[in-house]
């Protein structure tokens, strides 16, 4: 993967953490209520969750990929416009806030863990959003097994350092987010809209 590529892949990703998202309001949330040394199991699940449905995702398309090369323009487009669909409704969404989100009783490691992974891997949100996503940064004269490792690894780092940023600072975070959540989100809208116009049209 060319340098470039992967650094518009780091801001997408970054761009993609600090949206609004399941897992990102569970950080939140288990900060607030359990503390961030808590949460770091919480955080390690999401992760392992992010890792899995990129693997998902990657190999479904290399698999694409074999049967013809076509499929990866084809993917570029439908994804830019998914990404476009996204970032209207992420728009249009409300601000969030620590009372959006029901917490469980237990704070046992194994249950915060499964916590975490689950809203990753269960969110059929995620799946579509990264099918969508990950062709634009594919280059199919290389190793999808080591642009796997790249991407996959570039994801995890930067979403466990958000995550993890967001829960040692979850009660500051969520009176911020009561106030300025409806302009955060519409500018994480626009972060995506801009996302899904501009990579299709990359050489």
């Amino acid at each position: 993967m060319a340098f470039e590529t992967w650094l518009i892949y780091l801001l997408a990703a970054i761009g993609l953490s600090l949206s609004p998202g399941p897992n990102g309001l569970l950080a939140l949330t288990h900060g607030a209520l359990h503390g961030r040394r808590m949460t770091l199991y919480t955080i390690l699940g999401s992760c392992i969750g992010f890792i899995i449905v990129i693997a998902l995702s990657m190999f479904g398309i290399g698999a694409l990929l074999n049967a013809s090369l076509a499929w990866l323009t084809v993917l570029k487009w439908v994804g830019g416009a998914y990404l476009v669909w996204l970032g209207i409704q992420v728009w249009r969404s409300p601000p969030i806030g620590i009372t959006d989100h029901i917490a469980v009783a237990s704070r046992s490691p194994g249950s915060l863990f499964r916590q975490g992974a689950l809203a990753a891997i269960s969110n059929p949100k995620v799946i579509l959003f990264f099918a969508a996503f990950l062709p634009q940064f594919i280059d199919p004269s290389r190793s999808l097994l080591v642009q796997f490792v790249v991407l996959a690894g570039t994801f995890a780092i930067v979403e466990c350092s958000i995550e993890l940023v967001v829960a040692s600072l979850a009660n500051r975070i969520s009176k911020w987010l009561t106030k300025v959540g409806r302009r955060f989100n519409q500018g994480c809208g626009a972060a995506f809209i801009a996302i899904g116009v501009a990579l299709p049209l990359r050489p």
